[in-house]
């Protein structure tokens, strides 16, 4: 067994588990444990590489303050990376996301401030826009995981590869959501290369315009959904959508249901946009008609969302469950 030296060192070479006991059809279907991350997402992989590529640089230095738009999970990771390295750091973070992810923020000593969900990329309000605005403003550094290619390189490096090589290069498709669009940009162009033949296929909540985008390649109107971390109004600078090869649109019923089925069948505690991938991933393995190896991902833990979508009270409020 190895001793490190701090947290940061343990991010990354995660765990894959082969699902037993959920529908599978003719295929297999395998989930990367991102939750075993140390802060319990698979956004920890892109808050040490954007930070450390900025140091790099010379963008920063112990001392200075960072300011990130997340759903709450690269906040969290950058939460982390920021109490080890020496950085003050401010969240602003959407006000439908669960109240776990801000108590968490706040333990870690990041500040975080609440913005309206119901408004759209270019609304003064709009949780990108208010937190370019406060780097402007204060002259704080600006993480942008939308923008940022070291997202892309995080996962290109490290994800990617270790799928490859945890599956001896037996990876038929891939299953993942989009948020800022750097996992399936750097994954997707890692398998791509190893095998063109590789699915890659976009578990899109429903409301999103991913799904309709992918189809047509027209952008559409947003509507809303509860599910946190993937689904966009609008096509992050970093996606290549030209990766994905299938679509498949989950509703938010479906997606918070599957999260649930998962814990009860396989005991693995995902977060609500687990619940979307496992989806989408049911989905498409069911759809073929040979055996194929797919891979989806648990992309953070179901402890952020206990106040939630564990919550059968707040489940039969919703519509969720009868």
């Amino acid at each position: 067994m190895k001793v490190y030296n701090n947290v940061l060192e343990m991010v990354g070479n995660t765990p894959m588990v082969k699902f037993q006991k959920m529908n599978t059809g003719k295929c297999q279907l395998f989930g990367k444990l991102e939750s075993q991350n140390p802060g319990a997402s698979i956004k920890d992989r892109i808050a040490i590489t954007m930070v450390e590529t900025a140091e790099k640089e010379g963008w920063i230095k112990p001392g200075d303050t960072l300011i990130e738009a997340t759903a709450g999970n690269t906040g969290l990771g950058l939460a982390m990376v920021a109490a080890q390295k020496g950085y003050k750091l401010k969240i602003v973070m959407p006000d439908k996301m669960s109240m776990e992810k801000e108590y968490n923020l706040r333990a870690f000593g990041a500040e975080v401030m609440r913005t309206r969900s119901d408004v759209g990329k270019g609304h003064p309000e709009y949780y990108q826009d208010v937190a370019k605005r406060l780097s402007e403003e204060n002259g704080w550094y600006f993480i942008n995981q939308f923008s940022n290619p070291s997202n892309i390189a995080a996962h290109y490096m490290t994800t990617g590869p270790e799928i490859w090589d945890q599956l001896d290069g037996k990876v038929d498709a891939i299953v993942l959501g989009v948020g800022s669009g750097g996992t399936v940009t750097g994954i997707g162009r890692y398998l791509k290369e190893q095998n063109p033949n590789v699915d890659i296929v976009l578990a899109d909540p429903d409301g999103s315009i991913l799904t309709h985008y992918h189809e047509t390649g027209e952008m559409s109107e947003a509507g809303s959904w509860v599910i946190e971390g993937i689904g966009e109004d609008f096509i992050p600078d970093i996606c290549d959508m030209s990766l994905f090869t299938k679509a498949y649109t989950v509703t938010d019923k479906e997606s918070l249901n599957t999260a649930r089925e998962l814990m009860l069948k396989e005991s693995i505690m995902g977060g609500s946009s687990t619940g979307t991938l496992v989806a989408a991933a049911l989905k498409y393995c069911q759809d073929q008609t040979e055996p194929k190896n797919v891979v989806t991902f648990v992309c953070d833990t179901g402890n952020r969302y206990l106040s939630k979508m564990y919550n059968d009270e707040w489940m039969k409020e919703q519509g969720f469950l009868s």
